[in-house]
């Protein structure tokens, strides 16, 4: 298995490459399995806070705000992984939690940027699990909608009666969409931790 530098590895990761990726899993996964099994957790959610993980470090380099100067890349995704199953453990318990330590992984590395990062995951994940959960004419009149297309061709696409029917329909659609998910308890749980 051919090693690669740090920067190597963050360009892959950016550049989506299928190689570089199965390497970081190969390489680094076993940890954040051990790390997430000895601390309540299974390997499915190791693979979960892996895979985020891997998100979460693209979105720093989309916006270029990620620079690991002398730390390794081990010590950047194992950090952030220790730091997503905290998280999500305190989201199940409801209260700061300890866990076993699988190293002394820095915590330096997490800024309020990451936090947002984190939040702004979580937010996201659950507005798309309950957006596939609107009927398929809400879900084109949504989209749609945040595409900046005018209510007036929306109307037309969709073969709506008029502009004022396809406006009150986006409305019902967006007011259905926010209470389904104020209604779920992990909104309840993410509101909490924002506090």
């Amino acid at each position: 298995m051919t090693a690669y530098t740090n920067e190597e590895l963050l360009k892959g990761i950016l550049k989506n490459n299928h190689v570089v990726l199965k390497y970081i899993y190969k390489s680094y996964f076993h940890k954040v399995n051990a790390f997430v099994c000895a601390n309540n957790g299974t390997e499915n959610d190791a693979n979960d806070v892996f895979q985020e993980s891997i998100i979460i470090i693209y979105r720093k380099l989309k916006k270029r705000k990620l620079v690991l100067d002398d730390k390794s890349f081990e010590t950047l995704i194992h950090s952030i992984c220790r730091f997503l199953w905290l998280r999500e453990l305190e989201l199940k318990r409801g209260a700061m939690v300890t866990v076993s330590d699988m190293s002394n992984y820095s915590e330096s590395i997490f800024d309020e940027e990451l936090e947002e990062i984190v939040l702004m995951n979580e937010r996201y994940r659950l507005y798309q699990e309950h957006f596939q959960k609107l009927g398929k004419d809400c879900q084109k009149i949504l989209r749609l909608f945040l595409q900046q297309v005018a209510l007036k061709e929306i109307a037309d696409r969709l073969g709506l009666v008029s502009e004022s029917y396809a406006k009150k329909r986006k409305h019902q659609c967006k007011e259905y969409l926010i209470r389904s998910i104020k209604q779920d308890t992990e909104f309840k749980k993410i509101i909490e931790n924002d506090l």
